[in-house]
């Protein structure tokens, strides 16, 4: 059928199979498409909105009604174009990722975090996308995301094809695993929908074992406010103590669930230099990371997603990190030393936040 409204010689399957070469073009690994009716999904975010598991990301509650209904954040649009981006550099290796879980004076960072910001990467390729289509098919109704607006992009995904939901949340991808950016442009052309994947977990649960704190309270049920992702990045105030000693090195986000996951075997990985890892993330000591001044944590983080933490909650996770470090007995004792002076030099000046964090590392020595 003729695209109503938007072309009289191009029809819909015709735009579809463009549509897949073009993302191509633009870096994406997948394209898939999805009506916005969300059903249940709507009713599983206001059950998890009422327990309270979102924490402090009070944004979740507030915007609830746009995330159950993406019509509302695009009038008239009636289907989503889910697009999926690799992101693991080609030098990422898993095994060395739980060597240094086991090295306590390291810092861990998340694997996605350590290059440029997605959100950035993301957008303008898809802004440049969506200006693609508009040339191919004149004016349209859409709006672009990543990340960015209350829209339940991983549903929407699973929906489209893109994977299926594993039982730690994430979408995962039967030939990419779960080691991917998703984006969305919400449009009004009425173009056919992909089939959902199947599930292929299994019996395996080997993301809610390996969990640290927990978080993975059941198949398919995460608390937030466990979550180390969420105690180091969303979470502003104080890291709760029971959480502290699980943390362990992580900084910035936490891979286990990923890092265990069968079907990350089959992550692949991405030629993009703006997911190469900067100034030496993937390798850097905490000692080092400490010895930032707030000007260099701004410069040296700019255009990164860990900007956007500030330079408190920055030192507040490295505070954490580093009495984990001081109560263990890998750590030789003149490294324990150097940390230990390096965080009451900086107790005086430290703001209320980072002193707290500052006064249980120092109290963790052994």
């Amino acid at each position: 059928m003729p695209l109503s409204n938007h072309s009289t010689t191009v029809n819909e399957a015709q735009l579809r199979a463009w549509l897949s070469e073009k993302a191509r073009e633009f870096g994406f690994d997948g394209l898939r498409i999805a009506d916005t009716q969300l059903g249940q999904a709507s009713e599983r975010l206001q059950a998890w909105l009422s327990e309270g598991r979102h924490g402090h990301m009070e944004y979740m509650q507030r915007h609830a009604d746009l995330r159950s209904n993406p019509q509302l954040l695009v009038p008239g649009s009636g289907r989503v174009i889910s697009v999926m981006m690799n992101y693991l550099p080609p030098d990422a290796n898993f095994d060395s990722e739980w060597q240094r879980l086991e090295e306590p004076e390291q810092a861990v960072i998340s694997l996605y975090a350590r290059g440029r910001d997605y959100h950035k990467v993301l957008r303008q390729r898809m802004q440049a996308f969506a200006t693609e289509i508009e040339k191919k098919i004149g004016p349209f109704g859409y709006r672009v995301f990543t990340d960015s607006a209350p829209l339940m992009e991983v549903e929407l995904a699973r929906k489209a094809g893109l994977g299926w939901r594993g039982r730690h949340t994430l979408l995962i991808n039967r030939e990419s695993g779960s080691t991917f950016f998703l984006g969305e442009i919400l449009v009004d052309i009425p173009l056919p929908i992909d089939a959902p994947q199947e599930e292929h977990c299994g019996t395996c649960q080997s993301c809610i074992d390996v969990c640290p704190t927990k978080a993975i309270t059941a198949p398919y049920q995460l608390d937030a406010r466990r979550c180390i992702s969420y105690l180091t990045i969303e979470n502003p105030d104080i890291i709760p103590t029971e959480f502290r000693a699980a943390m362990g090195n992580r900084i910035y986000g936490c891979d286990d669930c990923q890092l265990i996951c069968p079907w990350n075997k089959f992550a692949k990985r991405t030629d993009l230099p703006d997911f190469a890892q900067r100034h030496g993330l993937g390798q850097a000591s905490l000692l080092h990371l400490w010895s930032w001044t707030e000007a260099e944590f701004e410069q040296r983080h700019e255009g990164s997603a860990i900007r956007r933490i500030g330079y408190h909650r920055w030192r507040r996770n490295l505070a954490v990190a580093m009495g984990n470090a001081l109560a263990s007995t890998k750590v030789p004792d003149q490294d324990k030393e150097l940390m230990r002076k390096a965080l009451q030099e900086s107790l005086p000046s430290a703001d209320s936040l980072v002193a707290e964090h500052i006064t249980w590392a120092l109290g963790c020595a052994v």
